[in-house]
């Protein structure tokens, strides 16, 4: 799928409030969809692995679905599956080049994940971990513990999700990917395109809400792609369900704050020439106030102010 560019800059002028609310209703119908293979898959499994790449927008989306299912009567669980990281220490994966592949599915405890899975299916009461991402380490309190009534579920959310690992053990379970999966185009010519979306919301994101400067950010995006092209696109082909979280209104509300992160690329990091292509890309667009964007849209994920904690 595909943006018109200049149908995004007429809207954006001519009424935002409609564009935006448009855009996010189709977003909505996506979630609605999902929740009804979720339902018609419940007797098979309770469990749900959502799955995407950096900056897809997963967190949202399982509280989405997870609003959507409660409002049809079915009491809905999340987990992050970051917490079932393994603590940093010599065992941990690297690169070719010697460096710590924290992009590697083995940074995840795999065996303690699929005893849950197994355990939850079988009604019995688990003890999510706990990882402290300050001092890469699992500490010893867990997050929450589960245990799944009748008409109960549980959305497993992250990148790893859908790795063979976990889904050959579990095959019954609803397996969901979403990515930002639509460009921008201008005369037949891409202006803007699907991966920039995600990196947008992680700069933005991460400049905000994380403590990271724009070249922290940038300088991981080569090594972010490369994860995502060795350890998630491959197994997409395994989900019951996909679907693009890319809106056609947020660049133009990302545009102010993502001008001034993309003006300070720093030269010799890896996909120099790339990164550098973004801002140009980015001037293409109109601005939107932020103001006019509903408190519990998926954008809110990157801008703050919304309803959802993350």
């Amino acid at each position: 799928m595909a943006y018109s560019l200049t149908e995004i800059n007429y809207r954006t002028v001519a009424d935002p409030a409609a564009f935006i609310a448009e855009c996010d209703e189709g977003y909505q119908k996506k979630v609605a969809e999902a929740a009804d293979l979720i339902l018609e898959n419940r007797k098979n499994s309770p469990i749900v692995l959502l799955s995407g790449p950096s900056g897809s927008g997963k967190t949202t989306t399982s509280m989405k679905i997870a609003e959507e299912l409660q409002r049809r009567g079915i009491g809905t669980h999340y987990v992050g599956m970051d917490d079932y990281f393994k603590t940093v220490d010599h065992t941990t994966p690297r690169t070719e080049s010697g460096e710590l592949d924290l992009e590697s599915p083995l940074c995840l405890d795999m065996e303690l994940l699929n005893r849950h899975f197994s355990q939850l299916e079988r009604g019995e009461r688990v003890y999510v971990p706990k990882y402290e991402f300050s001092r890469r380490m699992r500490i010893q309190e867990p997050s929450k513990s589960i245990k799944l009534k009748p008409d109960e579920i549980v959305i497993f959310e992250g990148i790893h999700a859908l790795n063979t690992i976990i889904t050959a053990n579990h095959p019954n379970a609803f397996k969901l990917y979403i990515s930002a999966r639509s460009d921008v185009e201008f005369q037949d010519s891409v202006v803007f395109k699907r991966t920039w979306f995600r990196l947008v919301r992680r700069l933005v994101r991460d400049y905000k809400f994380r403590g990271s400067d724009p070249k922290a950010t940038m300088s991981m995006w080569a090594n972010v792609r490369r994860g995502e092209t060795l350890y998630i696109s491959p197994f997409k082909r395994h989900a019951d369900f996909q679907f693009d979280t890319s809106l056609a209104y947020e660049l133009a509300v990302y545009n102010h704050t993502a001008t001034k992160l993309f003006q300070s690329v720093p030269e010799g990091i890896e996909r120099f020439e790339e990164l550098r292509a973004v801002l140009p890309a980015l001037q293409l667009f109109g601005d939107i106030d932020e103001s006019l964007v509903a408190d519990d849209s998926l954008v809110r994920e990157f801008i703050g102010g919304g309803i959802y904690e993350y």
